[in-house]
């Protein structure tokens, strides 16, 4: 009698050839979703979609307020988003738990809210000098990609921390990235990386270590902050071309609403401009208002800008 590929016992036996190019995926998974999310839609499809970026939450998250299997339910009863992404600081141990990324799943599922992504940090650097240490971190990786394609997400999201000269940082980091990306293709899932601090933050960098790895699954998710001196716009307009995700970071806002760092409008013509049309997830990081407040904000200036440039 064949074994039912989908059974808890077979897709642990799957799960566990860890080795590039083992990996057996045909029949694995109920759900798949397509490697890019720059899909064009219905042309009444607005120009873009909001998550909710769960570090918008990480003070509430760190204090217990809330706990990580809240997070769906927030999104949606309280802030009236149905599509969101994790950060797996916040349920560290549980990328092999299958119970309870089953109960997360179906909770999501429960509220008609869909998981998009894990942002995966506290891995070890994918570009690591180190050969031994590199592919360590790369391996690190493999449970949450395995993780996010559990929870129906299309990509998880890593950094590109590397050390050395400009171009040896980028050989390294693209062949972490190209390894990673190797394993996460064989499970339709993406891997992006963001401008998350070092080289990364420099959309020249980032952009060549793209060129280099070359990969359909592999790409960006450019945050609207994160640049420190490199300019955000230019870095946005160099990254999102590879986006297969956008981070809407917002800190402090006026009494007009408008972001006080970051030009929304000018930053969401860049992205639109690019032909860009997937989900662009609120990323409040201020401490001017609470958290709740951060996130309606963002939200509300999301909504202003996204209507004018549709009129």
């Amino acid at each position: 009698m064949p074994i039912d590929s989908s059974s808890p016992m077979a897709i642990k036996q799957l799960l566990t050839r860890r080795r590039f190019g083992l990996l057996a995926c045909g029949g694995l998974f109920a759900v798949s979703r397509p490697l890019v999310a720059n899909d064009s839609t219905a042309a009444k499809a607005p120009l873009f979609k909001i998550s909710l970026a769960q570090w918008s939450l990480h003070r509430t998250l760190f204090d217990g307020t809330i706990d990580n299997l809240d997070f769906p339910r927030e999104a949606k009863r309280t802030y009236g988003i149905n599509a969101v992404e994790y950060v797996n600081q916040f349920f560290m141990d549980k990328a092999k738990d299958l119970d309870y990324l089953s109960e997360l799943s179906q909770r999501a599922a429960d509220e008609g809210v869909e998981n998009l992504l894990i942002m995966c940090d506290r891995l070890g650097k994918l570009g690591d000098p180190d050969d031994t240490a590199r592919t360590a971190a790369i391996e690190n990786h493999f449970p949450w990609v395995e993780a996010a394609k559990r929870l129906g997400c299309h990509s998880i999201r890593v950094n590109a921390s590397s050390a050395g000269s400009f171009e040896e940082q980028q050989k390294l980091a693209a062949d972490g990235l190209s390894r990673l990306g190797e394993y996460a293709g064989q499970l339709e899932l993406n891997v992006i990386v963001e401008n998350h601090g070092g080289l990364s933050s420099n959309g020249e960098w980032l952009t060549g270590v793209m060129k280099l790895v070359d990969r359909a699954n592999v790409g960006t998710l450019p945050d609207f902050g994160n640049f420190y001196e490199y300019d955000r716009y230019q870095g946005v307009e160099e990254l999102t071309p590879f986006a297969k995700g956008v981070s809407a970071k917002s800190y402090a806002f006026d009494a007009e609403g408008n972001e006080t760092k970051i030009d929304y409008r000018r930053m969401l013509k860049l992205v639109i401009a690019t032909g860009y049309r997937g989900h662009i997830g609120i990323e409040y990081e201020g401490k001017e208002l609470p958290e709740p407040e951060g996130i309606r904000a963002t939200k509300r200036l999301l909504e202003t800008v996204r209507n004018e440039l549709t009129a």
